[in-house]
């Protein structure tokens, strides 16, 4: 197996709790994202992984509905969870996505796919020209390997691909840059209620009303260039609030650790 796609999904989001079960248009997030994701031609398998706690018990429930393959792991050590899961499949790259992105463009997968250089070992939007919600990442499962054994710090167990970026020394990275122009400001996630707000006029313009469920970013751009006012509505918010978060939260954390043990 050459490229497999783990979608990370949980239900419990402190901004937005239950945010990838929320009906969109009529279907979860969750289940819009892996349909858009099972468009894509190079992928080999599609795969949710998420949590054994009791709370995500919905999340297995609708994998097992919708028919994709599904792997609970560790809740904190989102590193772990992955590579336990990946160990199963075994494939030469694992694509990290989240559940967050129902909005996800499979022709921008397939075109980072191929993009790829065979010397890379982590292809990410490292440069942010995408709009938060694209986002996609493609890892080695040796890169990801390496990762689980020597990754230390809480914030790089929890953020998958931070020991990676973070050792450029160890590893070949390689940037994917938007080709249509910076539009990295814009937020098609969904982390916020002002965020879901957003992403439900997207569906509910382009499926409502233009009967077009194949929709791609640059058919949200065009959107959002018509409707400035739907754009504003999530503006406020910051891109990787949550990674920002958890670096704060262990730094805080390490003097109290080295206190204890002093």
């Amino acid at each position: 197996m050459k490229y497999a796609a783990m979608i990370q999904a949980r239900c419990g989001s402190s901004r937005l709790p239950g945010k990838v079960l929320k009906d969109l248009c009529g279907k979860p997030c969750l289940q819009r994202m892996i349909e858009r994701v099972r468009k894509s031609r190079l992928l080999d398998e599609v795969m949710v992984v998420t949590s054994m706690e009791k709370k995500d018990l919905p999340v297995l429930k609708l994998c097992a509905e919708t028919g994709v393959r599904v792997f609970a792991g560790s809740e904190e050590d989102v590193l772990d969870r992955y590579y336990q899961a990946a160990r199963l499949l075994k494939p030469e790259y694992v694509i990290r996505l989240t559940a967050d992105c129902p909005c996800f463009d499979w022709k921008l997968l397939d075109l980072a796919l191929e993009s790829l250089d065979e010397k890379t070992d982590y292809l990410g939007m490292m440069t942010q020209t995408f709009a938060d919600g694209l986002d996609l990442e493609i890892l080695k499962f040796s890169a990801l390997e390496q990762s689980w054994k020597q990754a230390v710090h809480l914030f790089e167990r929890e953020h998958v691909t931070q020991y990676v970026k973070r050792h450029p020394e160890q590893f070949v990275l390689q940037d994917f840059v938007s080709e249509t122009g910076y539009f990295g400001d814009q937020r098609w996630t969904v982390d916020e209620p002002e965020d879901f707000e957003v992403v439900r006029y997207i569906y509910e313009y382009f499926l409502q009303e233009r009967k077009k469920e194949d929709f791609g970013y640059a058919d949200i751009l065009e959107y959002m260039k018509q409707h400035p006012e739907v754009r504003a509505l999530n503006s406020r918010y910051q891109r990787d609030e949550g990674l920002r978060r958890s670096i704060r939260e262990e730094a805080l954390l390490r003097p109290r650790r080295q206190c204890q043990e002093g």
